[in-house]
C-alpha cells in the first residue's frame, strides 16, 4: 500500500514532467512568443489520509491553446477550412479584441515599419488576423494534452488503482479549473 510521502512523490513526479514537456511543446510548436502560458505553468499538490489534490495552473487560455477553438463562420472562408471543428470552444463574439494581438504581431516580425525601421500603425494587419482567427479558428496543440496522458499511463497500477483516478475526468477538470 502506498503512503502519503510515496504518494507525493509520484504526483510530483507526474507534474514535473507534464510541465517540462508542455513547455518543450509549445516552444517546438510555435506557441511560445510571449513566454506568458509558457511562464505560468505550475503545480500544486495536497495529499491526505484518504484523499489527494494535483492542480495544474496556469493562464485561463491554455485550454484554448491546447483544446483549439471553432471558428464563427467556416463558410465565410476560402475552401470552408476550419481549425478546430471538434473543439468544445467556440468564439462567442465575431472577432477576439485586436489589442491582444499587439504584442505577437512584433515578436513574429510581421508588424510594418517604415525606411527607417519605425514601426507603422498595426492596426490593419492585426484587425485582419483577428478576423481569420475568429473565421478560422485556433487549431488544437495539444501541448498540455499528450504529456498529460503520456505521464498518466505511466503513473503505478497501485496509485491509480488506490485513488481510483478517471483519466478522463481529472483531464477535464485539470484543464478547465480556473
Amino acid at each position: 500500500m502506498l503512503d502519503n510521502k510515496n504518494t507525493k512523490e509520484y504526483l510530483n513526479a507526474f507534474a514535473k514532467y507534464v510541465i517540462q514537456q508542455s513547455r518543450s511543446n509549445l516552444t517546438k510548436g510555435g506557441k511560445n512568443s510571449t513566454k506568458d502560458l509558457y511562464n505560468s505553468l505550475d503545480s500544486q499538490i495536497e495529499v491526505g489520509a484518504n484523499s489527494f489534490r494535483l492542480a495544474f495552473l496556469s493562464e485561463d487560455y491554455l485550454k484554448f491553446v491546447d483544446k483549439g477553438v471553432q471558428g464563427s463562420n467556416p463558410s465565410g472562408i476560402k475552401n470552408g477550412v476550419q481549425k478546430a471543428p471538434n473543439s468544445p470552444y467556440k468564439f462567442k463574439s465575431k472577432m477576439i479584441p485586436t489589442k491582444v494581438l499587439d504584442k505577437w504581431v512584433i515578436k513574429k516580425g510581421i508588424a510594418p515599419r517604415n525606411k527607417s525601421g519605425k514601426f507603422l500603425s498595426r492596426e490593419g494587419i492585426k484587425f485582419a488576423l483577428a478576423k481569420s482567427i475568429a473565421l478560422q479558428g485556433i487549431k488544437p496543440s495539444l501541448f498540455f494534452t499528450k504529456p498529460f496522458e503520456k505521464a498518466f499511463e505511466r503513473l503505478p497500477d497501485e496509485l491509480v488503482e488506490a485513488y481510483g483516478l478517471d483519466v478522463e475526468k481529472f483531464l477535464e477538470y485539470t484543464i478547465n479549473k480556473k
